[in-house]
Formats: C-alpha cells, structure tokens, sequence
C-alpha cells in the first residue's frame, strides 16, 4: 500500500512540473503517459538505486552536511527519465532543479495524502 501511495504523489509531481503553464525548462512530457510512465520509474529507482548511491556516497554526504543527496537525486532524475520516450530532459542542472521541485511537492502532497496508521496499543504485561 506505501508504494501505491508514493507513486499517486510521484506521478502528481512529475505531471505538475511536466504540464503546469510555466513548468520547469527542459522538463516536458508529451502525453500523460509518459508522465505516469518516468514516475513509475523515478519510484523504482528511488527504491531500489538510491540506497545503493547513499551507501556509496555515506562520506560524502557527511562532508558536505547533506547537500550530496541533493546530486544523488538529481543523477536518478536525470538518467533514470533521460530514456523514457515522449518524456524530455534537458541538461543535468535542469534535472537538478526539476528534482528538486519534485521533492518539494512530493513533500507537500504527502502531508496532504497520509495513509491511516494502524492504532497501536500498548501491551499488556500480566
């Protein structure tokens, strides 16, 4: 159900800065296919790929206070949609911004849409 979940709110910030009337420049999709589609895999990269590059980068990460997981975000951006017909990236720092934005409205949206956590009761002890 999480990963339902974070893929309704991945598709809807990948269709808001690939459709909105001023979107991002050099990030475009041409039909909302291809939008759900580099959302699709943007999810699966995030899942699967970015622990990898956050294990490999640990230290830089420490180094730079953060700001690394920054880049690792823009490097799944920009190659993980760069081949996806009918979705158009532009240059690397044209990722990193849209990347951005992305996390930003996933953000928002995910204080928006939570899912409904299970009511934990304390154990009893006899």
């Amino acid at each position: 159900m999480h990963f339902i979940v974070r893929f309704i709110v991945t598709a809807l910030a990948v269709i808001a800065i690939s459709f909105w009337p001023w979107h991002m420049p050099g990030i475009a999709a041409d039909t909302i296919t291809a939008a759900l589609l580099a959302a699709l895999v943007l999810g699966i990269a995030n899942a699967i790929i970015r622990p990898i590059l956050m294990l490999l980068t640990c230290p830089l990460i420490v180094l730079t206070l953060g700001i690394g997981t920054l880049f690792i975000n823009a490097v799944i951006f920009y190659f993980g949609l760069k081949w996806i017909p009918g979705f158009h990236v532009g240059t690397f720092w044209q990722s990193f911004w849209a990347s951005i934005v992305v996390s930003i409205i996933s953000w928002v949206l995910s204080l928006i849409i939570r899912e409904p956590r299970e009511e934990r009761r304390p154990q009893q002890t006899t």
